[in-house]
């Protein structure tokens, strides 16, 4: 069964035949940097993580792009602090380092290269000159704006009706402009104070900060919103590429306006497929900072550990709705002790003087291989996350059957799951196994425990339990869970 996705650009589902047979080009639209990241963004961010991952399983060479958006009014908005900095750009900064801090803690596989606005302003004044030059664009007291009417085909991602729409844009904007409808390519002369109110408090008169300000043909100001992703995907990808993600409330304006002024620009189609990352709710609502019902993935990571975050994470294929909760937190952090403890059985068993190379278990190695295909043809069937973490968790239970009920193991059929758990629960799916990740950081951090805790039985022996309930505090707080059995002290990551 060969891959296939559902298209949001032609609303149906379809093979998937990259424009080169050996590669795929795969832009994402990634942060404004105004906040920390929120558990939202991280779905998005793990959906398209496994997407990258599942795509060089298959044999693909994926060029991947990821934008930070470090222009914009709900930057400048957050001047002033004294942690974050007195300008757009120390903002920005802060808060890029936060996003990477998180993006590691998750296990993302890295993008090919993570393109900020401010350094292709260049190319998007480029991109803007073309569109005046061919009459899709127009300037109007030093803005640009695209003329929606000059591309016949404004809506076919979205499906909107360009006579039913309201105007785009903050009220500033609609005088300037020749129809409501039309958008901004680039805004004239400094930030406008109303707009960044709109994130701050709501009074104008309080805000004295100032964003970034570039020279163009027309005048000094600011890029607008959309251009910037075409800009940037033009720059690192091509002018046609095979799939753009984003979240599911970006469909319009903002990548239907992407497809508009790319496809008017170049006379190429702007991207093939065109793949939505639906919202994660809690309480009824979509997470978001703007409503305040949001949990950072700091706090998700330092509470809940990777492992448990990313199988909450993909426990709902991308295109459906998820809903955050005490329980499906709670139900996520079980599932994957559940997967940990299989492997782990798995792998002490294999590794043991019981394992036998003469030994059979025709239903374990009849599930393994039977579950391995389901888990193709799930990840094949549209990026399916939750039918592969089924196919993962038949394999559970046939590896705990086996280890269960027999005194003699069956070797061959034991390493045929420990691989299929490394190579499609860690390598696809992007789990940690103990002692797989790369560069050695597990084992590296296993044997700083273990000399730990020899410090801590050394405590012990001479009476000094203060200190030595010190040491296994801290350790907890890392995330190390630590029992003292009559054999000695036992942990786990």
């Amino acid at each position: 069964m060969p891959l296939s996705v559902t298209n949001t650009l032609t609303g149906e589902r379809e093979p998937f035949e990259p424009q080169d047979p050996d590669s795929v080009l795969l832009y994402y639209c990634g942060l404004t940097v105004s906040d920390d990241a929120h558990l939202g963004h991280a779905r998005s961010w793990v959906q398209v993580d496994v997407m990258h991952r599942w795509l060089e399983h298959l044999g693909y060479s994926v060029r991947h792009v990821e934008n930070f958006t470090d222009v914009n009014e709900k930057i400048v908005a957050r001047v002033g602090s004294e942690e974050l900095g007195g300008d757009e750009q120390s903002v920005a900064m802060h808060y890029i380092s936060s996003v990477i801090e998180d993006m590691r803690g998750l296990n993302l596989k890295r993008a090919s290269v993570y393109p900020r606005v401010s350094e292709h302003v260049p190319e998007i004044i480029d991109l803007i000159e073309a569109l005046i030059e061919r009459d899709h664009a127009y300037v109007s007291n030093g803005s640009v704006y695209f003329d929606v009417s000059s591309f016949p085909e404004y809506g076919k991602l979205s499906g909107q009706n360009l006579e039913a729409m309201e105007s785009q844009g903050p009220e500033a904007e609609r005088a300037e402009k020749e129809a409501p409808q039309d958008f901004a390519l680039w805004k004239a002369g400094p930030v406008d104070p109303e707009t960044v109110a709109e994130h701050r408090d709501g009074d104008p008169a309080a805000v004295e900060a100032e964003g970034q300000i570039w020279d163009a043909p027309w005048g000094e100001g600011r890029p607008g919103w959309h251009i910037e992703c075409s800009a940037m995907s033009m720059a690192h990808l091509d002018e046609s590429i095979d799939i753009h993600v984003g979240g599911q409330d970006l469909v319009f304006p903002h990548h239907e306006n992407e497809i508009a002024q790319s496809e008017a620009a170049t006379g190429h189609q702007f991207a093939k497929y065109w793949l939505h990352v639906n919202l994660l709710e809690t309480e009824g609502e979509k997470m978001s900072t703007s409503l305040e019902n949001f949990f950072t993935v700091k706090t998700a990571l330092d509470e809940l550990g990777t492992n448990a975050v990313r199988m909450f994470l993909l426990s709902a294929q991308y295109r459906q709705s998820q809903t955050y909760s005490e329980g499906t937190i709670e139900e996520a952090i079980e599932r994957w002790d559940r997967l940990e403890r299989a492997y782990d059985r798995a792998v002490d068993a294999a590794d043991s003087p019981d394992a036998y190379a003469t030994e059979v278990d025709e239903t374990l190695r009849g599930t393994v291989s039977d579950q391995q295909t389901a888990f193709r043809e799930a990840m094949n069937d549209d990026f399916n996350t939750r039918g592969a973490l089924a196919a993962l968790f038949e394999i559970v239970g046939a590896v705990n059957e086996h280890v269960t009920d027999r005194d003699r193991y069956d070797y061959e059929g034991l390493h045929e799951a420990i691989e299929a758990f490394e190579t499609l629960g860690g390598e696809v799916l992007g789990f940690v196994f103990a002692g797989t990740s790369r560069d050695g950081e597990v084992e590296l951090a296993a044997e700083l425990i273990e000399e730990l805790l020899s410090v801590r039985e050394s405590r012990r022996e001479a009476g000094d339990y203060d200190s030595a309930d010190r040491i296994r505090d801290r350790l907890s707080e890392l995330g190390v869970e630590v029992q003292d059995t009559d054999q000695g002290p036992e942990f786990r990551l």
